[in-house]
């Protein structure tokens, strides 16, 4: 483990669905021993409870007021059993594996589009922030939730690998997978998140790319953890 000494008290990583963040995400939280956020969770359970309501979905101001009256919570992974990174609570009650339906996948990106749930769930997130000791996932970390986070990192793949990797997890969860109609909706939700008006999808200016189409999360993870002792060794302002 790399102690706190050194680290980066904030991490931020950023990348577009299925690319391999949250799993770099979750073992270097591990390794430093800091907290792990997927904040693309918050924007999920968000959108299964607008389905369990039985909201419609194009309503900005319904889905809104949903955002801000639920009860959601995160807590850290505690030993489970069934593959999960981190816990999911909705009011109360489990759901993180509901959390990666195929109702989700296909309605998460318009509900994350509307302005008032964005700022509702980027309140919560800078609440986690500001604790420091948190390495954050998302898709605008790094570029709106904290734009100056000492370290950003942008994790990508080919819309191909990421597809493959999403039909490998619909199949070991029990969902019918089918690999072109994935493929078609990761190119589809690349489009809708690069193109969207608040938030859009891309890396912050100082982000490092990390593509990870060809490489295990293992030698990614390495890399970071160089990259964080080079930059304080340089730099020991950037720790925080």
């Amino acid at each position: 483990m790399i102690g706190f000494e050194i680290a980066p008290k904030v991490i931020t990583i950023d990348g577009p669905a299925a690319s391999g963040k949250s799993t770099i995400g979750q073992m270097l939280a591990d390794r430093l021993g800091y907290l792990y956020l997927d904040t693309g969770s918050m924007y999920r359970t968000t959108t299964l409870a607008a389905l369990k309501a039985e909201i419609d979905l194009a309503d900005e101001a319904e889905v809104t007021r949903l955002a801000r009256t639920i009860d959601m919570d995160i807590k850290p992974f505690t030993g489970e059993t069934d593959g999960r990174q981190y816990t999911v609570l909705l009011n109360g009650d489990d759901v993180t594996w509901e959390l990666r339906s195929p109702q989700v996948d296909t309605n998460v990106s318009l509900v994350s589009s509307f302005p008032g749930v964005r700022q509702e769930l980027v309140r919560r997130q800078r609440q986690y922030g500001q604790s420091g000791r948190v390495v954050m996932v998302g898709r605008d970390i790094g570029t709106v939730v904290i734009p100056d986070a000492p370290l950003k990192l942008y994790v990508t793949a080919s819309p191909e690998e990421r597809a493959r990797r999403r039909w490998l997890d619909r199949k070991d969860q029990g969902h019918t997978a089918d690999y072109e109609a994935i493929l078609a909706d990761v190119n589809r939700r690349d489009q809708f998140d690069r193109s969207r008006t608040v938030s859009p999808l891309r890396p912050a200016k100082d982000a490092i790319i990390i593509d990870n189409t060809d490489r295990s999360p293992e030698d990614i993870l390495e890399d970071i953890l160089k990259l964080i002792r080079d930059r304080v060794k340089d730099d020991p302002i950037s720790r925080t």
